[in-house]
């Protein structure tokens, strides 16, 4: 995080993690909608076996726009990627994958107003990429709406990178969504039925998630390996671990299990409540 120098600074850790939660106390109360309408305009079915893709769904926090107790301005700017606590911070998605010593950024776009940025990453020692998407906190209903179809196989694409194609949305392996549960302030009238049969996988890190997603997850029959059942603070620290054991084809227990050990070690909360927090299911 460029404005903020807080790297392994568990004091900015925790502050940060008191904000994030106390944010979501305050969610249950509807925002006026700032969202384009719902557009399926891609729906390319694609399957390639040497090649596995996982396709991240990063909401941007947002004081602005999302119904949040707002966090330091210098990362709750929904509009600047660069910064935000769930891109560009610490411990951010785009941050912390760059860091890490399993994956290799191959690939930057500038997108849109609405999705500002994708990067793609290589890992290292398989043959999976992970396209993560950064959305403009301020669409972030758009954003979840994305997710949702491409759980249930109604929105699907492909990608050319490194003279690879790759399935996203719908054609991806595993979808994650990362960021604020907007599903505590507005209500989506769309249906999410699984569209072509095909069970897919899913993670969840938002406040409380397994209640606000679990309809939603259920119609589009998709597999919930990690959802929560309370407050928490989505940084990239949890996905990237159970997606270590993800890609080892570790059973659905030792993907969350890979979980709850890495938010117990960022946040410091103690085993028992991480495992309380950070449960799978099939998403009834």
């Amino acid at each position: 995080m460029k404005s903020i120098s807080a790297k392994h600074n568990r004091f900015f850790t925790i502050a940060v993690f008191l904000l994030a939660t106390a944010s979501c106390k305050q969610a249950h109360q509807p925002r006026a909608s700032h969202q384009p309408a719902a557009n399926l305009s891609k729906n390319i079915s694609f399957v390639n076996p040497g090649v596995k893709c996982i396709h991240v769904f990063v909401a941007l926090c947002d004081n602005k726009y999302q119904g949040i107790i707002p966090v330091p301005a210098a990362i709750g700017n929904g509009q600047d990627p660069e910064n935000n606590l769930y891109w560009g911070g610490d411990y951010g998605v785009r941050t912390f994958f760059k860091r890490s010593k399993d994956w290799k950024l191959v690939k930057k776009q500038k997108m849109s107003d609405t999705l500002m940025q994708r990067l793609i990453f290589k890992n290292l020692s398989t043959n999976y990429y992970l396209v993560a998407d950064a959305y403009n906190g301020k669409y972030i209903k758009q954003t979840t709406i994305d997710f949702l179809n491409s759980c249930a196989g109604r929105l699907k694409d492909t990608l050319h990178v490194a003279g690879q194609t790759i399935g996203i949305d719908g054609n991806a392996a595993l979808l994650a969504y990362i960021g604020h549960d907007g599903l505590m302030d507005f209500q989506l009238s769309q249906a999410f039925q699984n569209h072509d049969g095909k069970i897919r996988d899913c993670i969840v890190l938002a406040c409380i998630s397994k209640k606000y997603f679990t309809p939603f997850l259920a119609e589009a029959k998709v597999r919930p390996l990690v959802y929560t059942t309370g407050l928490m603070c989505p940084e990239a620290y949890t996905l990237h671990d159970a997606i270590a054991a993800y890609i080892k084809n570790e059973p659905e227990e030792l993907i969350r299990q890979a979980a709850v050990m890495a938010y117990n070690k960022y946040q410091k909360s103690g085993l028992k409540f991480a495992n309380q927090l950070l449960v799978s299911g099939t998403g009834k």
